[in-house]
């Protein structure tokens, strides 16, 4: 059965679920740590996240568009190869088999490891995450019914919990936040440092999924309609979250006690609630990235599906069971996700991953710009709100921070080229037993 010929699909709430799951996870719940190394300002912090927030939303506005006159499952994989040429797909699609959802995958599971861990310490932090990833897989394997209400359980328990976290913290920490609240002069310069650059990519990498719905068009219901609502709602929704919890973060703990740790919602909870209130919040918290792998798993092996009924060499990955799910896709990103938590360590992955995820959405981004030059563009279907300047802001702070990363960090820029410059040599192989 073909997948636009489903019968049953994810509606619009499923769809946003998966949204916002994709987005809320490690990155929100890791990045403080590492910021405050070198960013010491509350106003700055949260412009941080208000910048990435816009940029996001600029993302998603443009995406949008491509869903809407491209409609296809595969997110940058369809849209890349359609706007370029084949081989940008096929190498988008290389990216999301061995970076684009395997890493993040990996980086969410090891997140909850360690904030189970820092709450049940005899509990293996490695085992707990490789485990979470083979059960939520072997789920979405099972029905389509199944998948779709296992991602809207954990997603409305991820918004609960975030808000009671929130308001319970606030109203009972007696922590005096020490930095500005408000922004000084010298606030102003750091806004085109380095510093802040390099805080900029840990904050795109904490809203990468807003692009999430794009991987299963075929699968939503009247997603040319839906889809701008389905990716605004959800991006705007989590922008919220994030400068809510970062400013929770700093409120009730001291920067000290946050500096340079992944675990930070813990430590703010063990600040707010006590040790014994902090254990059992982090607890919880730790429940949230259920959703968060839950999703990635749900979106990814999307695009390696696409990628098996295009290219005759992946064409096991197209290979679908009677409920029309790509099993073996799942399993393939279910085995590569465990193999980054056990060989990798998390600051070099988050990294990594986000420097080759940017790369990915801006040419897509870009490809908005072809697709009008193309006359691609269908009059009566959803264009870009404010363009040409919502994917313009996009795709200037997205290549400002790839700059600086190629500065700051030239290990993981070049290892992200050199995944690229692969996935081109895979493409010349792959077109070369084609013909």
């Amino acid at each position: 059965m073909a997948a636009n010929q489903l019968t049953e699909k994810f509606d619009q709430k499923t769809a946003i679920a998966i949204v916002v799951a994709n987005m809320v996870g490690t990155g929100v719940f890791t990045s403080l740590g590492f910021q405050l190394l070198d960013i010491q300002s509350v106003s700055m912090i949260l412009s941080l996240w208000v910048i990435g927030g816009i940029a996001a939303l600029c993302g998603a506005l443009t995406y949008a568009e491509l869903g809407a006159q491209l409609p296809r499952s595969g997110g940058e994989y369809n849209f890349l190869g359609r706007l370029y040429h084949p081989s940008f797909g096929f190498v988008s699609g290389w990216v999301s088999i061995t970076v684009g959802f395997a890493a993040p995958i990996a980086l969410a599971a090891m997140t909850f490891g360690a904030y189970l861990g820092a709450v049940l310490p005899e509990i293996n932090q490695t085992l707990a995450a490789s485990l979470l990833v083979v059960l939520l897989g072997l789920v979405h394997c099972y029905s389509r019914t199944v998948s779709g209400k296992t991602q809207l359980v954990f997603t409305a328990l991820k918004v609960v919990l975030i808000l009671i976290f929130s308001v319970a913290a606030l109203a009972m920490s007696d922590h005096q936040m020490s930095m500005p609240k408000l922004p000084v002069a010298s606030d102003l310069g750091s806004l085109s440092s380095g510093a802040f650059a390099v805080a900029l990519i840990y904050v795109n990498y904490a809203y990468t999924g807003w692009n999430a719905a794009t991987y299963l068009i075929d699968e939503i219901d009247q997603p040319a309609k839906r889809l701008p609502s389905i990716l605004m709602i959800g991006t705007l929704m989590v922008m919220g979250f994030y400068v809510l919890l970062n400013y929770v973060f700093l409120a009730v703990a001291p920067i000290e006690a946050l500096q340079g740790k992944v675990e930070v919602g813990v430590i703010a909870a063990q600040y707010a609630f006590g040790n014994q209130g902090g254990q059992l919040m982090g607890l919880m918290l730790s429940l949230l990235l259920i959703s968060t792998v839950s999703a990635m798993l749900m979106a990814g092996p999307r695009v390696l599906q696409v990628i098996g009924q295009d290219f005759s060499v992946f064409r096991v990955l197209a290979k679908t069971n009677d409920d029309d799910l790509p099993q073996i896709a799942i399993l393939t990103v279910v085995l590569l996700s465990v193999a980054f938590v056990l060989t990798s360590s998390f600051e070099s992955v988050l990294v990594f991953s986000g420097f080759v995820l940017s790369l990915n959405t801006l040419f897509t981004v870009g490809g908005v710009f072809r697709l009008r030059a193309k006359g691609l563009l269908k009059k009566d279907t959803y264009q870009t709100w404010g363009y040409p300047i919502t994917p313009l802001i996009f795709l200037g702070l997205t290549l400002w921070t790839l700059i600086y990363i190629l500065i700051q960090r030239p290990e993981e820029a070049i290892a992200g080229l050199l995944v690229v410059a692969v996935g081109f040599g895979f493409y010349a192989l792959s077109d070369r037993v084609k013909r």
